[in-house]
């Protein structure tokens, strides 16, 4: 069978914009609306961040404007530019696609195009370095400072030390952060406890009988197998799992004050799959994506950091 040839102009301009979104929006913290995101940032986007000073005074029957105040901050959201730029051999890739083409693949639903199935495979690599950059990434190749960066360098974050977390220490390291947090946010409607897998794992395991002031038999009296995936809790406050965050980290945060920010439907996005068989006589496929992408807090004070 000869291989396919793919089209590089049906993939660029306003359609690629999809396909991008696909490779951004698919990343697990952000598929969620697990954070806060701002679309369309072509440059920069800037967040005024306010603090009101004696606000409340006794009356009187005069206007005094000098004892009460507002402070505005600023903080600066700023994507960085990346891209991918990958040549692989049409050859190798083909021979999988047609085997899934056949009925022997775990995806539920496949391109029908060579051409999409190529994009696909790259969307998901980008996918999951988009993930690890929003909570692990620090500036340099390929990343942008992530939120575990950007709370370790800002002193108005609430810091707790942590530790190595296991099953019978997890539910104390969890008293700690919401202990450590402002009062003024506990109770919010979208105040979200972010912890690490291993921290998920060791919370799942310890309500199921291995922490001491749980029980032996666990949650319900049903042991290890009381969870059977659906959402956590800790003392009222949601668990995301954030799967980009390092082990043993955790972060206590409204979803309102933790911000994406992309230039995801800006003609600044660029996704070409280049078939080289008609410009060099090779069987390589060339695949370029271009895409913004960056991460924000807002109130440094409204923030936990465990690590």
């Amino acid at each position: 069978m000869p291989n396919p040839t793919i089209t590089s102009s049906s993939y660029a301009g306003e359609f690629a914009g999809k396909y991008l979104g696909a490779a951004l929006l698919s990343a697990s913290t952000l598929d969620a609306g697990a954070i806060s995101i701002l679309p369309n940032v072509k440059y920069k986007a800037a967040m005024k961040v306010g603090a009101f000073s004696n606000l409340v005074r006794s009356a009187d029957c005069d206007f005094d404007s000098t004892t009460s105040g507002l402070t505005l901050t600023e903080k600066v959201l700023t994507p960085t530019e990346l891209q991918v730029n990958l040549q692989i051999c049409k050859k190798e890739l083909h021979s999988d696609w047609e085997a899934a083409q056949m009925g022997f693949s775990a995806f539920d639903s496949l391109p029908p195009l060579f051409s999409d199935y190529v994009i696909s495979r790259v969307a998901a690599e980008v996918a999951q370095a988009t993930e690890n950059s929003i909570w692990s990434g620090a500036s340099g190749e390929g990343n942008f400072d992530g939120f575990s960066t950007l709370l370790a360098g800002d002193a108005t974050v609430v810091d707790v030390t942590g530790t190595t977390v296991t099953s019978s220490n997890v539910i104390d390291e969890m008293g700690k952060i919401v202990d450590a947090a402002n009062a003024a946010v506990l109770g919010k409607e979208d105040l979200t406890l972010y912890v690490s897998n291993n921290m998920a794992r060791a919370y799942i395991r310890a309500l199921g009988g291995f922490a001491t002031n749980i029980g032996a038999n666990g949650v319900d009296n049903k042991g290890t197998t009381w969870y059977n995936g659906g959402a956590l809790t800790f003392e009222g406050i949601n668990i995301f799992v954030a799967q980009g965050l390092g082990d043993n980290k955790a972060v206590l945060a409204q979803k309102s004050n933790l911000f994406f920010g992309t230039g995801l439907l800006n003609d600044r996005n660029e996704v070409k799959v280049i078939d080289m068989s008609d410009i060099d006589g090779s069987q390589n496929v060339r695949v370029v994506m271009r895409y913004t992408a960056g991460v924000q807090t807002g109130i440094g004070s409204d923030i936990v950091y465990y690590a």
